[in-house]
């Protein structure tokens, strides 16, 4: 077992390279079982997350080649079989590969995934999506049976809620469906964009990218495609708040300021400055934080995947903050361990109020999911003395040599090993 040892109280200065978005990579190797013709993605993030799927799309029989921040996926000799439970258990995205399966082969068989263990977070919108289509689905010992023995028909999908990843789903089983598909209520987060673009450049026909409406022409031949990952506006975030919270100054190289949205809204607003460059963004905190209120929300609301960080940063801020988490019901995991490090955070059912201006100490505490990690080392940074952040191998699955790229703008961080 890993973790982290942190020196506190080190301005941030330099440049950090924002890498390809992990909630944008997972779903796109997924997509490459829906075509015998090769896939290469670019600007591939090296994080735990996306090696388990390429090791799960080779356990199909895919030939995976991997080289500098790339990636060529054929999957030409795929056999349509069940993943083993000691892949899936890993993280949540291994639902992705049901859609591409189902609709290539008329049948799949996943089992039931897991990963942060940060709320329920059901498959059912999923499975909606299939049967919109024609799919018959049957759960069975932990896994799931879905057939389509004369193939996927075009329909409509209508979602109560906006859900990415069902909204992936829909999209990667819709592509070769025939007739046509409409996904009305689609996530519009930047991630789904980027799949429709990725499924474009296969030979997809989507209209709606980024929008509420997403409409799919399907039953079209898959041809050997090359796209380029966008980057990833939660590392991104996450550096921005990195700078903040040590009051220091850090350059996002790739980074997108639209991608940011309400995120970008909240960090000016605590006092924060963030503007374009020739290469990314630039993000600086020149005086005082003040508290702001957030709640988090689907694109282009808050993320709930900065909502860790951001309570990290406003527990040092000047006076009180609300923070309201309205996407998964449990995660405020880390709130006891900020609080560990003298963060003053009082839990109200789905809000907590932060009260500013505490002093941060150095203590131990345990990561419990992959964003609630990472606010621990922001908090960290922060903090006066050693903060030791154990199980960081939940880190290790979103962020590429996080602790690396920290050290070398300033911060004094070792990893240690048992």
């Amino acid at each position: 077992m890993e973790r982290l040892l942190i020196e506190g109280g080190h301005r941030l200065e330099g440049a950090v390279q924002i890498v390809g978005a992990k909630n944008a990579a997972l779903p796109q190797l997924a997509a490459a079982l829906l075509s015998p013709e090769p896939l290469t993605l670019t600007n591939l993030p090296d994080v735990a997350d996306v090696r388990s799927m390429m090791t799960l799309l080779e356990h199909y029989g895919a030939t995976v080649l991997a080289r500098s921040g790339a990636v060529t996926v054929d999957a030409a000799a795929v056999v349509n079989r069940e993943a083993p439970y000691d892949i899936v258990r890993r993280m949540r995205a291994t639902i992705l590969v049901l859609g591409p399966l189902l609709a290539r082969f008329g049948h799949a068989r996943v089992s039931q995934p897991g990963g942060c263990a940060i709320g329920a977070r059901p498959v059912d919108l999923h499975l909606k999506a299939l049967s919109a289509l024609g799919t018959t689905i049957a759960l069975d010992g932990g896994s799931i049976d879905a057939r389509a023995p004369d193939g996927l028909r075009g329909g409509r999908i209508l979602f109560g809620s906006p859900s990415v990843g069902a909204t992936e789903t829909a999209l990667m089983a819709a592509v070769l469906a025939r007739g046509e598909t409409e996904i009305m209520n689609a996530a519009r987060e930047p991630e789904v964009a980027d799949l429709c673009a990725c499924l474009v450049a296969m030979g997809a026909e989507i209209e709606g990218a980024g929008t509420h409406r997403i409409l799919v022409q399907g039953g079209r031949a898959l041809r050997k495609a090359r796209h380029e990952i966008l980057p990833d506006r939660v590392e991104a975030g996450t550096y921005a708040v990195a700078a903040a919270i040590t009051g220091g100054q850090l350059e996002l190289t790739g980074a997108r300021l639209e991608h940011l949205a309400a995120v970008g809204e909240a960090l000016e607003a605590a006092g924060v400055r963030i503007w374009p460059t020739d290469r990314g963004l630039m993000v600086s905190r020149p005086g005082r934080l003040k508290g702001v209120d957030i709640t988090t929300e689907p694109y282009p609301g808050f993320s709930t995947d900065l909502q860790a960080q951001f309570m990290a940063l406003m527990t040092i801020a000047d006076g009180a903050s609300m923070i309201r988490e309205t996407v998964f019901e449990n995660r405020f995991m880390h709130v006891p361990e900020l609080s560990r490090l003298g963060a003053n955070i009082t839990l109200q059912g789905a809000s907590a109020m932060v009260r500013g201006g505490a002093v941060l100490r150095g203590a131990p505490v345990m990561a419990t999911d992959l964003r609630a990690s990472v606010s621990l080392v922001l908090a960290g940074l922060a903090a006066q003395g050693e903060t030791v952040v154990n199980r960081v191998y939940h880190l290790d699955r979103g962020y590429e040599c996080l602790d690396k790229k920290l050290v070398r703008c300033g911060a004094r961080i070792q990893r240690l090993r048992d």
